[in-house]
């Protein structure tokens, strides 16, 4: 256990647990929420309003999990980072798109009458570009890979994002009138 035989399993490992943590994170955002209260913050705040408030929250709650995660792998598998930048980088924008993502999908979960296996059907094959794209940068950064190489994944990486964004912000508002 003190040492992985290479970046590219220690970052599989890293997504993988995050992946499991994020799930358990932010698979009870909008279940947990009774109607009654749904009704209260619908009548106070825009739809818009409330799934990005709600996608901030979980992209705080989800980057803790993972640097938390990042400092126990770094103790317990002694993995030498080349990059910090680019790591970091992987680390936020990784942790920020998958709890947009997971954001969206709880809430679509949730009406389909609180679902826990719904959401993990929808989002292990949502996920896995974003999943794609952030092991890539991350294994690139502790590889030490130079920044010009790695600004395409940092793009699509921020790209990914945006668009997952996009989608919370105008699917939301028809999920939300019940």
């Amino acid at each position: 256990m003190k040492r992985l035989p290479g970046a590219s399993i220690w970052v599989a490992l890293f997504w993988i647990i995050t992946l499991f943590a994020s799930f358990n994170a932010i698979a009870k955002s909008f279940t947990s929420e009774s109607r009654g209260r749904m009704l209260y913050l619908y009548s106070l705040v825009s739809p818009e309003v409330f799934i990005g408030a709600k996608a901030i929250y979980q992209s705080v709650i989800l980057l803790v999990l993972s640097i938390v995660a990042m400092l126990v792998y770094q103790v317990l598998f002694e993995m030498v980072i080349q990059d910090y930048f680019v790591f970091v980088i992987s680390l936020v924008f990784g942790s920020t798109g998958i709890a947009i993502i997971l954001s969206l999908l709880s809430t679509i979960a949730s009406k389909a009458g609180k679902n826990f296996t719904l959401l993990a059907i929808l989002g292990l094959p949502v996920l896995l570009p974003l999943l794609m794209v952030t092991t890539t940068l991350m294994k690139n950064a502790i590889d030490g890979i130079e920044l010009s190489v790695q600004l395409k994944y940092i793009f699509v990486l921020l790209g990914l994002n945006g668009v997952s964004l996009a989608l919370a912000l105008v699917l939301f508002p028809y999920l939300w009138r019940e």
